[in-house]
């Protein structure tokens, strides 16, 4: 038996949080990601930048929780956008296309392949010094 590992760390600046994972996004570990991104809304984050650089595996229900949350924070007037994606979610956008909402491309500006994507602007420091807390881990079963 398979057990994801996912850890979620989040730093809040004013009505903006940066979110970084560690891990594999699968559909064990989704409901943990979409419930932590809901939270930033709930506690009236309107900017969300998700760091993916230590994400591992990103699968179709990794892909189906940002878009649901990228439709959720758009609905609440705000933005999520996903940066440093790991080669298997790339290849899910790539697939489908969906790279506009979540990269931050222009619609009409899609690349045929991420490799021809220019890079996401960096998330933005936040506005005092603090380590990263990790609010939400573990193993999902």
């Amino acid at each position: 038996m398979h057990f994801s590992q996912l850890a979620v760390y989040r730093q809040d600046r004013r009505h903006r949080a940066l979110i970084n994972l560690a891990g594999e996004i699968d559909l064990e570990s989704a409901p943990l990601m979409r419930a932590a991104l809901a939270r930033c809304l709930s506690d009236g984050i309107r900017v969300i930048d998700v760091d993916l650089t230590h994400v591992t595996f990103c699968d179709c229900s990794g892909l189906n929780s940002f878009l649901y949350a990228a439709q959720k924070t758009t609905e609440a007037g705000g933005i999520l956008r996903l940066h440093n994606p790991p080669p298997t979610l790339g290849r899910i956008l790539d697939l489908t296309g969906s790279g506009f909402w979540l990269l931050g491309l222009p619609l009409g500006q899609v690349p045929r392949s991420l490799g021809d994507a220019p890079a996401p602007a960096a998330p933005a420091a936040p506005h005092r010094n603090v380590p990263l807390v990790a609010v939400l881990s573990g193993d999902v079963r």
